[in-house]
């Protein structure tokens, strides 16, 4: 086997997610630094710094585990799955020239073709995956997840994620509280409860029409960001076929096709870039009907047709 000398990277997408959690994360730091100092006086400066070294903790594979545990979901291979997917795992490292023990593979209890790269190290894929696709078609799933990795896909999405989490916790209350003022209008409430909500709110618009770019880019951002996580998928589609495991993926993605036709969610989330956002909108799929324009403007995944015709390409330039 030979190891890559360069081992990750990151490529022009990765890069870009970064940038557009950019005003997230300035958004984050006021409200980080605001709360610091009115809790902590003479203090604030060290919760602002313990708040930007928690990123870090995207790379520390205790916490990795707890967050594959708690919050994806996801549990550790049972024997029988590890003797399944160990020399597969092997098998597209090696082809990649990439040391695979750095990884860890998980396995969530679902009924969904579905497999994630999460984090810095995770690797997960679904019961049912084990169960219904060949070698070769788990061999090319694994290989699409690892691309993620490489590519510095998985890694920067979470801290992206995770330092724009105050700024979308602050933009979800002013939402809430805009919703709350119009529905006191509706009907009789005491005088000075109205008066205050109403008051929050006009201080809220104001701010909100003060800092008009910064809150323009919050409403564009998911737009942008699903725009940008769709080209993290087709980049991880090529680099398993640059593997060599293009016709193997294109076997996958034309199984995930037939299912969301005969409108099942079954395989509608197969490939899950980095997390656990589905490539069609739940809402949707469930009725088996189409998505919506913002469905498809907010979905993390191409459609299917244009992901094969890029694979059947890479796999023709092979």
């Amino acid at each position: 086997m030979h190891l890559a000398k360069r081992q990750r990277g990151i490529d022009a997408t990765a890069v870009v997610q970064l940038l557009l959690q950019l005003p997230s994360f300035l958004l984050g730091l006021v409200i980080v630094t605001t709360l610091s100092h009115l809790l902590f006086p003479g203090m604030g400066w060290l919760g602002v710094l313990l708040w930007l070294a928690s990123g870090g903790l995207a790379f520390h594979r205790p916490t990795e585990r707890v967050l594959a545990r708690h919050l994806l979901n996801l549990r550790h291979p049972t024997p029988g799955e590890s003797d399944r997917l160990e020399p597969l795992w092997r098998e597209v490292t090696a082809r990649m020239g990439v040391e695979g023990r750095v990884y860890e593979l998980w396995i969530e209890d679902s009924d969904h073709l579905n497999a994630l790269a999460a984090a810095g190290h995770i690797v997960g894929v679904t019961r049912i995956s084990l169960e219904r696709l060949s070698d070769g078609q788990l061999a090319a799933v694994l290989a699409h997840e690892l691309g993620h990795h490489v590519r510095g896909h998985a890694w920067s999405l979470l801290l992206g994620q995770w330092y724009a989490v105050p700024g979308s916790f602050a933009w979800t209350a002013v939402r809430r509280l805009i919703r709350l003022t119009i529905g006191v209008g509706r009907r009789r409430v005491g005088f000075w409860t109205a008066a205050l909500l109403v008051a929050v709110s006009v201080i809220a618009l104001t701010l909100a029409w003060k800092y008009w770019f910064l809150t323009l880019t919050l409403v564009i951002g998911p737009y942008l960001l699903a725009a940008v996580a769709r080209r993290t998928e087709l980049r991880a589609d090529h680099h398993a076929v640059a593997a060599g495991f293009g016709p193997m993926l294109a076997e996958v993605l034309h199984m995930m096709q037939a299912a969301e036709r005969e409108g099942g969610h079954a395989t509608a989330s197969a490939l899950s870039g980095c997390g656990k956002t589905a490539a069609i909108d739940p809402p949707t799929a469930a009725r088996g009907g189409r998505r919506s324009l913002s469905g498809k403007l907010l979905s993390s995944h191409p459609d299917y047709h244009t992901r094969l015709h890029r694979v059947a390409s890479c796999v023709e330039r092979r």
